[in-house]
């Protein structure tokens, strides 16, 4: 009896709460849905994964196979390959990437302007809006060899002529460039919002104790800001190995296929290019669950060292 009234009690409890926040909700409610839509979703189709999968046959009659695309995937010849050319991309990414927007967010930051420093933010967050289509065909008019800017510029320098976008040597640094010209400028976002969050009377006290721009830096900034960096590299993880496709697949040609070829443009070539839908998805669950070990095992070892994390 006491249970049911107890239950009773928090049901009403939920209602009245429901009632009270209902326009939060509300406006919630687009972002919810395109996360049900976009994202959950999707995930029922990878028991294609698990199954000799036929479109006119449908999940349901298809013949389940088991693990037989997984171990296709792992003795294929171009398995290693492929590993080894996503995981230095994604590792450059975190290495080169992911700081450069903290730098630039402490950067702008410590500018006094105000002006300035919306000149500043305005330059570096338009190239977030040019679609890669438009980000490679820019670069590739800077560093073709056929009447390339950088190309002539070399040239007239009395400098050999570098083939940029057909050399396998300089196909991870124009990726890393290139996301690095186009991203990291809107990534200063969030870092920018969590520090107009920090209390100004700190940098006040810091002062009057004589500490200057780069111990404030050190000992207020970069602390105020550390639990944001810690979350966003545990998500950034999430998506450790995905190299984007689209941009990846733009920069490949033949000559650079052997060190451009990844998960994602493999991907794409099994399972639209040659309809191989069952095995396609079972390469991009493996990518997946990749992505979410990692995500657990960096959130656990934050939570080790005294961060919040992501749950």
């Amino acid at each position: 009896m006491q249970r049911a009234r107890l239950s009773s009690f928090k049901r009403s409890q939920l209602v009245r709460d429901l009632l009270r926040d209902r326009w939060m909700y509300l406006l919630l409610f687009p972002g919810i849905l395109y996360f049900v839509v976009f994202k959950y979703v999707p995930m029922l189709g990878l028991v294609m994964a698990f199954q000799d999968y036929k479109p006119f046959t449908g999940f349901i009659n298809s013949p389940w196979v088991g693990f037989k695309h997984f171990e296709r995937f792992f003795m294929e010849p171009q398995f290693w390959s492929l590993f080894r050319n996503t995981l230095l991309l994604a590792i450059y990414n975190l290495v080169f990437f992911f700081p450069l927007p903290i730098l630039l967010a402490l950067m702008i930051n410590e500018a006094r302007r105000e002006m300035f420093k919306r000149i500043v933010q305005t330059l570096l967050y338009l190239p977030h809006f040019i679609s890669w289509v438009v980000a490679v065909g820019i670069f590739y008019v800077l560093f073709t060899t056929e009447g390339g800017v950088v190309n002539e510029l070399l040239a007239q320098f009395g400098f050999e002529k570098i083939p940029f976008m057909l050399s396998e040597e300089w196909f991870r640094p124009m990726i890393i460039a290139q996301s690095i010209w186009k991203e990291a400028g809107w990534g200063t976002i969030i870092f920018l919002a969590a520090l107009s969050g920090v209390d100004l009377q700190l940098y006040e006290a810091a002062r009057m104790d004589g500490a200057g721009r780069w111990r404030q830096l050190w000992h207020i900034t970069i602390p105020a800001i550390r639990s944001t960096i810690v979350i966003l590299f545990i998500l950034r993880l999430g998506s450790f190995l995905d190299t984007g496709f689209e941009h990846i697949f733009l920069m490949l040609n033949s000559m650079n296929r052997e060190v451009g070829e990844v998960f994602d443009t493999y991907v794409y070539m099994k399972g639209l290019t040659q309809a191989q839908y069952s095995y396609s998805a079972a390469v991009g669950l493996f990518k997946s669950l990749v992505g979410l070990i990692l995500v657990l095992g960096a959130n656990k070892l934050a939570k080790k060292f005294g961060e919040e994390g992501v749950y």
